[in-house]
């Protein structure tokens, strides 16, 4: 039996099955779709993903370009970068990012305990697949916008997978994508590499302006087995035979488990174009350093084995966007105390040097850790194209120096500037304005920001009058802190009430009134680290905090009685909003228990 149009499905039987589209004309093998939204993202690693979950959730139609098959960027499988962000590994108590980003965090706790990053992927892909208003794009790379004057009219992405073209036209654009591809397509105004030391004031900049930047990085995985493991490496890495040929010596590469960041280059090339070969340089040194650890000096890796290589390279630095505000070294050394801060920092200004691995044979160090304080503001400024009126962004594009951005590129950053951006962008779509008009709105923005569980320094959440003018009380202590608008610890205040198994905290209304919702802050351990890294020291959790609330209930008073209004079990938020849609004379939170601990806080109380 012949097979010139089918498929030969084994064992010497044949099956014929017509091959799609065998005789349609090739005019029709091209697919093309186009969508219509509010909001367009284009970047899906964790601070696009954040955008558009937050312009979703506040109402507006979004579409997620993203051109890997898996969300999260840096965090992702592919990479497997920690996330770093202004409680710098959790040296810096309760100061690590809450909103979005602690709800993703939470959620992987309680469904990956064993760290796996491909689970972590589908934890980041349900976030966004599922979430009401968003339309996910994956494998679909951005390659072309249409403009209509100073305004972005549309982008178009080939999604490889599917052979298909995606146009995507949209009120609002977001590009999230790391090297800023929405600059060179739209013109809009941005830069790449080093500002000079006069342009900003910035001690720590170069005299003379450069395009030099950061550099990219492919680390490695490797496992403990019982029993020795031989390496034999390929012929064309890179031979490493003394500790002195890498960057800090014998010192340097103590810890094997998942690569060294100082696996680094790109800077002294160009960052984005050049980035093939510059993976195949970094190959050739990862696979160089772990071939002189197995096998040039006594290191101890003998029952170790490589299991995992980077192949899409983690990137620091490429395009950085011009803003309405450029943040810089002095801003971040000032605090970043704006007027409209919508965000915040708080990494150090970790500049790689850009030789990257090469850096000491140069005799410099691989990057200088310069000073900044944790918490810093960030503008909405940050976040808005100077001269193409429909264009935001946010990560390691936003409107930043060199020097500044060395400390708002880390991931936690780029998710508080990711939500900001995103939340912001659905406001303007309410409000039918533009980016830049919402700066007028920005305490509505910021009370947007606190509402949805963001921390913003120096700015307090608000209440309504339903919750300031009502008597607070609670079955023990003093339950005032739950209404002060500070929803976390801060320095030396708590800014909390205490609870255990049978406590309760109720708002008295003077008259019954109607209550939309009430909602509360829990306790999600944030002098705990629940980063995910397979870096750091091995102090991270790998289940959801003892101190998190995990049942509790919420009853309402009417006619002489409480009545149920919701009950929460086996949770695994710290921030939670229940519908109410009653008159009401009282409503009361009463703690069932923890995920363990004895005892655990409220960070606030509110109804609306």
């Amino acid at each position: 039996m012949g097979h010139a149009s089918g498929y030969d499905l084994g064992g010497g039987m044949g099956v014929n099955i017509p091959l799609a589209g065998a005789n349609r004309g090739r005019e029709s093998e091209m697919k093309g779709v186009r969508h219509q939204a509010d909001v367009c993202v284009v970047g899906g690693g964790m601070a696009g993903l954040c955008a558009a979950l937050a312009a979703a959730r506040h109402g507006a139609k979004v579409v997620l370009m993203h051109d890997r098959p898996v969300l999260g960027g840096n965090a992702s499988s592919e990479c497997r970068v920690h996330i770093c962000g202004a409680d710098r590994h959790n040296h810096i108590k309760n100061m690590r990012e809450t909103g979005i980003l602690e709800e993703i965090r939470l959620e992987n706790l309680y469904r990956n305990p064993n760290r796996s990053f491909s689970v972590w992927d589908a934890v980041l892909y349900e976030k966004a697949r599922f979430q009401e208003g968003l339309t996910l794009l994956l494998n679909c790379s951005c390659h072309a916008a249409e403009m209509d004057g100073e305004r972005i009219a549309s982008v178009t992405g080939w999604q490889l997978t599917s052979e298909t073209v995606h146009t995507v036209a949209a009120r609002i654009f977001i590009d999230c994508s790391g090297d800023g591809i929405l600059a060179p397509l739209s013109g809009a105004e941005h830069r790449i590499g080093r500002e000079a030391r006069h342009e900003y004031g910035e001690s720590i900049a170069p005299e003379v302006a450069d395009r030099k930047t950061m550099g990219m990085t492919c680390l490695f995985q490797s496992r403990e087995y019982p029993t020795p493991q031989p390496f034999t490496p390929p012929p064309w890495a890179y031979r490493f035979e003394r500790d002195e040929d890498l960057p800090y010596g014998a010192g340097g590469h103590r810890w094997w488990t998942m690569g060294y960041w100082w696996v680094e280059l790109g800077g002294e090339y160009d960052s984005i174009h050049d980035t093939e070969m510059l993976r195949d340089e970094l190959l050739k040194i990862a696979l160089g350093v772990w071939d002189h650890i197995k096998n040039h000096g006594d290191h101890g890796a003998d029952n170790w084995a490589l299991e995992w290589l980077q192949f899409l390279p983690a990137k620091r630095e490429g395009r950085r966007y011009l803003g309405h505000h450029v943040l810089t070294q002095r801003d971040i050394e000032a605090g970043g105390r704006f007027h409209d801060t919508v965000a915040y920092g708080g990494w150090s200004m970790d500049d790689h040097h850009p030789a990257g691995f090469w850096a000491a044979k140069l005799g410099a160090p691989a990057t200088l850790f310069h000073h900044a304080p944790s918490p810093y503001g960030i503008p909405y400024g940050c976040l808005v194209s100077r001269n193409i009126a429909n264009l935001m962004f946010a990560g390691r594009n936003a409107s930043c120096t060199h020097a500044a951005m060395s400390s708002t590129r880390v991931m936690g950053t780029g998710c508080s500037m990711g939500q900001a951006a995103g939340t912001a962008a659905a406001l303007a779509i309410r409000l039918e304005t533009g980016p830049s008009g919402v700066a007028d709105h920005v305490s509505a923005l910021q009370q947007l920001l606190l509402r949805d569980d963001c921390y913003l320094p120096g700015v307090p959440q608000r209440f309504g009058p339903l919750t300031m003018q009502a008597r607070l009380i609670a079955s023990q202590g003093d339950p005032e802190p739950l209404r002060d608008g500070v929803n976390r610890p801060v320095g030396e205040e708590m800014h909390r009430w205490p609870c255990r198994a049978g406590d309760w905290v109720a708002y008295e209304l003077a008259r019954p009134q109607h209550v939309e919702s009430a909602t509360v802050v829990l306790d999600s351990a944030l002098h705990k680290n629940i980063q995910m890294s397979y870096h750091q020291r091995d102090d991270q959790l790998t289940r959801l905090p003892e101190e998190l609330p995990r049942a509790f209930c919420f009853e309402g008073f009417r006619d002489g009685a409480w009545l149920p209004l919701a009950h929460v079990a086996d949770n695994r938020s710290r921030l939670i909003r229940i519908p109410i849609g009653q008159t009401l004379s009282a409503v009361r939170f009463t703690l069932d228990g923890t995920w363990g601990a004895a005892e655990t806080h409220l960070y606030a109380f509110y109804l609306d």
